[in-house]
């Protein structure tokens, strides 16, 4: 007779459930090196004079996702076309959630745009890329995300070990529950889907009474991504981007950087043209875009895209919030 057929019958779901969960924690913790982990609490703890068990206690209840790893590894804008990318955002039911957002917020959006001079369409666009309007904030545990990151993605692990540590800072300074915040599966958080050292630097508060909330109050989502932008040099009334054309006989072009250094009149000489009337000397990038069929379009981008590249680098992604942006105001404008 074994040891389990002299138990009774509850002892031993008891038994099979505290042995699930030790295996499946030896499971969550046997992909990452114990010796990182504690050597990381060791300095946070003495980083944040924090008691070292405090840290513990927290970064200890921390889950490695191995398939955060595999979404890390292929991210959407350096794995599709623009013309895919941009077919992500711009659906029809996305830009009526943006028009009936603006509707309900229209007055802090129209307040945070004219304190900030960051239009009302580039917030609504990061907003409506971001988190659909507040609808898709993430489902992972952010503590989760940042540790698996952290200790095992080599790539990145100082970024990620840092920002596992800004998440534990601000949990402290805002009252935050670490263990019940969920987000992207790069650790982004919020309305705005801010980084905890991005929360920590560019979080504002809409009403200024209290600690920004981005998770759950929308005016302090606005008022943190106009904030963003403004701290990055948003210029009030710049312009975005605006399409290009190739001539036939154009020469052709390495891949141009985000930021602006060349003028309009260096690209209309190489044999690019504007589609709208833009003053010759203004400075501006050339920006190729592929196309499911192989064809580009070609676009002009100023300062304010690169700005919005400040926030996320792929240029896919600047475009996209462009185009959203755009397409709700025309939408907002017509109803």
């Amino acid at each position: 007779m074994t040891l389990l057929h002299t138990v009774k019958p509850d002892n031993i779901r008891v038994i099979v459930f505290i042995l699930f969960t030790c295996f499946s924690y030896s499971m969550a913790h046997a992909q990452v090196d114990q010796t990182a982990v504690d050597d990381f609490i060791r300095n946070v703890a003495y980083q944040q004079k924090k008691p070292l068990k405090d840290v513990e206690a927290i970064v200890n209840q921390a889950s490695f996702q191995s398939d955060i790893i595999e979404k890390m590894t292929r991210p959407a804008e350096k794995t599709m076309t623009w013309e895919r990318y941009r077919n992500i955002f711009m659906k029809q039911e996305r830009i009526d959630a943006g028009v009936d957002f603006w509707k309900a917020n229209e007055k802090v959006l129209n307040e945070v745009s004219t304190e900030t001079g960051v239009s009302v369409e580039a917030i609504i666009g990061i907003i409506g890329v971001e988190t659909y309007f507040g609808e898709r904030m993430g489902n992972h545990l952010v503590l989760d995300a940042l540790y698996t990151l952290a200790f095992g993605y080599p790539r990145r692990s100082s970024f990620f070990k840092a920002e596992l540590s800004k998440f534990l800072e601000l949990c402290n300074n805002e009252g935050l529950d670490p263990l019940a915040i969920r987000g992207s599966y790069a650790g982004a958080m919020g309305y705005g889907q801010f980084m905890p050292s991005s929360y920590l630097a560019y979080a504002k508060s809409y009403d200024s009474e209290t600690g920004a909330d981005l998770m759950n109050e929308v005016n302090d989502g606005i008022a943190s991504v106009a904030n963003y932008l403004k701290v990055h040099r948003w210029n009030k009334g710049g312009l975005v981007a605006i399409k290009a054309t190739k001539d036939q006989n154009a020469e052709a072009l390495a891949k141009q950087k985000v930021k602006p250094s060349k003028t309009v009149s260096y690209y209309t000489q190489k044999g690019y043209e504007s589609t709208n009337t833009i003053d010759p000397n203004t400075l501006v990038s050339l920006q190729k875009m592929e196309m499911e069929d192989g064809t580009l379009e070609y676009w002009f981008t100023f300062k304010n895209f690169y700005v919005i590249t400040r926030y996320n680098h792929s240029p896919l992604y600047a475009l996209a919030v462009f185009q959203l942006g755009e397409a709700i105001k025309k939408a907002r404008e017509t109803k």
